[in-house]
């Protein structure tokens, strides 16, 4: 499955009108033009358009005729949290009333996050909401369906850094099990982020599955730990939190969306209150990699010199 990654991009012209002979409308302007320019990235960002949903009967549907491209399609997944083929599977699917080209818009995450603005990296996992989104200082890059560990293996929930990361690596619980463009985020738990089957549930022994694409973006975006020539840790990679509870046993979180477009978002201020208290960590560990970055750079500037 292709997918049409989404890069918000967003300029901001404010608009300024002349007189030439008023220097008090200069003044004005000029104070109009430097508090515009002043409001935060979240005042210029789109606000994502509503979309209501409804439940359609697989005798009314065809994956062939229904939807127009591959984007829809990709759309449609994301919604009921399967891949491709898993899509195929349904019974009934959850299906918007509108299509436009941003998967983003489906997802239950904001677009921009001001609590995030000075943290240069960082991914978020929602167990309840089967989601996730990375942030680049507070704005979203990517975001996109994921299943997460089933109830017997559930996935850890709270602050995590990317370690090590492999193109294609073998599952410790089963060696026929194949992990495209895995990056891991607990060394020791044998946990991370990779491509895999997305059924529409958590089914996983506790790693978080993506579609292909998605993975490997990630993969190639996140940053990983950095190591000595010993082996021994000078910096984490790029923070990751998993959060909420998924709940086992009731009908599909999403399924809500029938009845109401946005019961499942994530708000700011829900987010705010489960970022805040790993902030300062987040952001000692973000000081700590720059430094050794900063120090990786002088020493390649001095043999250069030689």
């Amino acid at each position: 499955m292709r997918i049409r990654y989404w890069i918000l991009a967003v300029a901001f012209l404010p608009f300024i009108s002349c007189k030439e002979n008023s220097g008090q409308e200069k003044k004005i302007e000029s104070k109009q033009f430097k508090k515009e320019a002043e409001k935060p990235a979240e005042e210029i960002i789109p606000q994502k358009p509503l979309i209501n949903y409804h439940f359609e009967k697989k005798g009314i549907w065809k994956l062939a005729d229904s939807f127009e491209g591959n984007q829809h399609r990709n759309i449609i997944a994301a919604i009921n949290r399967v891949d491709e083929k898993h899509l195929q599977r349904l019974d009934s699917i959850l299906v918007p009333d509108k299509y436009i080209d941003t998967i983003a818009y489906y997802m239950p995450f904001p677009l921009y996050v001001d609590v995030l603005k000075d943290i240069d990296k960082i991914i978020l996992f929602s167990y309840p909401a089967q989601a996730f989104a990375a942030y680049e200082n507070g704005k979203l890059i990517i975001s996109g369906p994921t299943n997460m560990g089933k109830k017997a293996s559930k996935t850890p929930t709270g602050l995590f850094f990317c370690n090590w990361k492999a193109k294609e690596t073998r599952s410790t619980v089963d060696n026929e099990w194949i992990l495209k463009w895995n990056f891991n985020i607990s060394n020791m738990g044998g946990v991370g982020f990779h491509q895999y089957d997305l059924p529409g549930y958590p089914a996983s022994h506790s790693c978080l599955r993506l579609w292909a694409d998605q993975a490997e973006f990630l993969y190639s975006w996140a940053n990983q730990w950095k190591l000595n020539k010993s082996g021994q840790l000078l910096a984490k990679g790029t923070p990751v939190i998993v959060f909420g509870a998924y709940p086992f046993g009731s009908p599909r979180p999403w399924f809500v969306l029938a009845g109401d477009g946005k019961a499942l978002d994530i708000t700011k201020e829900q987010l705010s209150e489960i970022i805040t208290p790993f902030k300062e960590q987040i952001l000692k560990e973000q000081q700590v990699r720059q430094d050794v970055i900063g120090q990786v750079s002088d020493t390649n500037k001095s043999v250069a010199k030689i």
